[in-house]
């Protein structure tokens, strides 16, 4: 009795399931129709008239992974459904790596793929398509009361999911390959045709992916953090050099349901050798100021060009003028040491050692900093020496502020604005210099934090 019972229960949420499916579809087609029109969708959102419809239209799509026209729309031929574990498990990167973490995509007639959609519809978890692959006696008693026409309409449901006819067919306007097999090019007979498949599966995947790293809020949060260079815990993800390729035009779904769902954008990897954005010591060596590097760093163009439009609008001593002002300069310090300790990471202990090197000794001092600890030279010993003395004097953070805040006078003054030493020492006041380098501990901490203490400081 209990297993009855229990029977009974799983047939009628089957048909709740379904019901609640048709009946939802009911109301979004009856909507703004004319009461001729929705008598006549009433009788046609019927629960058994529209599952023989449906049985009847799934014919006209079928579940695949890797679709023909991604290639060319106009192509005809044969489309496939490989799932991920019956695929060459190759080192290399592919749908093989999916596992079971993978979507079907359907192509076919787009006006049946409201059939795709009932068939995603879940109970207890699971797809009914799932259900009918299952071959779920209770799904079947909800079905129809009649079991020869419920075990129809589930075999042509579960038809949705089906191998390519046995005559696989390529067509003209598909990407073909000539593959030499016998190792001889002049052999014509020596060549197999191979056709590649656009895997749809695979490019879902990766969409979903690279969206997440673009839109998703964590990602969003970690980009922020970055720009504003503030302390984060999470993990900051990019893909440069992106290019997006539209599939199907401004009809994504003539060429599969997951290309329509993706807009049709499918991006693309840039697939380009690895350019690291890594300054090299010879861009220091030969010029006599560091701070010609700094000027083109990051955002600080756009900063100094804030401050000079600031200070030439001659705006009224007030304290909107006041914030707008520190604002800047608040910006401008944290650009400094991040710059600072960007070149420290980036550039290999004791390059000011090079011959060319002609920046002056505090700015080798503060970009440099790990060269106090290298062993001397014996050709240079007095000069390495003397190095890390001037290093552990720590007199040269003040020279680098007051450097940094020379070159800013010169470029405010280039654009015939009247700074002299009032606001020299303004400037200098506020640069970020870190003088404690290279203690290891030094190598953890946060620039914010670092930058934070010492404004405080």
């Amino acid at each position: 009795m209990a297993e009855t019972t229990d029977q009974n229960s799983r047939t009628a949420a089957f048909r709740a399931a379904i019901a609640h499916f048709i009946s939802e579809r009911f109301e979004t087609k009856r909507k703004g129709a004319s009461d001729e029109i929705a008598a006549s969708l009433t009788a046609k959102y019927e629960y058994s008239a529209w599952l023989a419809d449906a049985a009847r239209r799934v014919g006209q799509i079928q579940a695949v992974t890797h679709v023909l026209k991604a290639t060319h729309p106009d192509a005809r031929g044969s489309s496939f459904h490989v799932t991920p574990e019956r695929l060459p498990q190759h080192l290399e990167i592919g749908t093989h790596s999916l596992g079971e973490h993978y979507a079907d995509d359907i192509v076919g007639n787009a006006a049946a793929l409201d059939v795709y959609k009932f068939l995603k519809v879940e109970v207890k978890n699971r797809r009914l398509l799932d259900w009918f692959l299952q071959d779920d006696t209770d799904l079947l008693s909800a079905l129809h009361d009649n079991k020869a026409t419920a075990q129809e309409w589930a075999a042509a449901f579960k038809g949705l999911v089906r191998p390519s006819s046995a005559a696989l067919a390529s067509h003209e306007k598909a990407k073909q390959v000539y593959w030499c097999c016998s190792g001889e090019p002049t052999d014509d007979a020596g060549f197999h045709l191979l056709q590649p498949l656009f895997s749809s599966t695979l490019a879902h995947a990766v969409h979903a992916e690279i969206s997440e790293a673009r839109f998703g809020e964590a990602n969003t949060k970690a980009r922020h953090a970055k720009r504003d260079r503030q302390a984060h815990d999470g993990i900051y993800r990019n893909y440069p050099n992106l290019v997006a390729r539209k599939l199907g035009g401004t009809k994504p779904h003539n060429i599969s349901q997951l290309n329509s769902e993706r807009g049709g954008i499918n991006y693309l990897l840039a697939s380009l050798p690895p350019a690291w954005d890594q300054e090299r010591p010879k861009s220091f060596l030969g010029i006599d100021s560091s701070f010609s590097h700094f000027s083109r760093y990051e955002d600080v163009p756009s900063l100094i060009q804030a401050l000079r439009q600031l200070l030439k609008s001659n705006p009224d001593p007030t304290m909107e003028t006041r914030i707008k002002r520190e604002r800047i300069e608040q910006e401008l310090r944290k650009a400094l040491a991040a710059f600072g300790l960007e070149i420290r990471y980036r550039l290999h202990a004791g390059w000011t050692r090079n011959e060319d090197c002609k920046l002056p000794l505090c700015e080798q001092l503060w970009l440099d900093p790990e060269r106090a600890e290298l062993p001397p030279r014996a050709d240079h010993e007095a000069e390495d020496i003397a190095f890390t003395q001037a290093f552990e004097w720590k007199d040269w953070p003040d020279e680098v502020a007051t450097r940094f805040a020379r070159e800013l006078n010169d470029i405010l003054h280039k654009a015939k604005l009247p700074v002299g030493d009032t606001e020299l020492k303004h400037w200098a006041k506020q640069a970020i210099v870190d003088a404690d380098w290279p203690a290891t501990m030094q190598r953890r901490a946060v620039l914010s934090q670092s930058a934070e203490e010492q404004t405080h400081g």
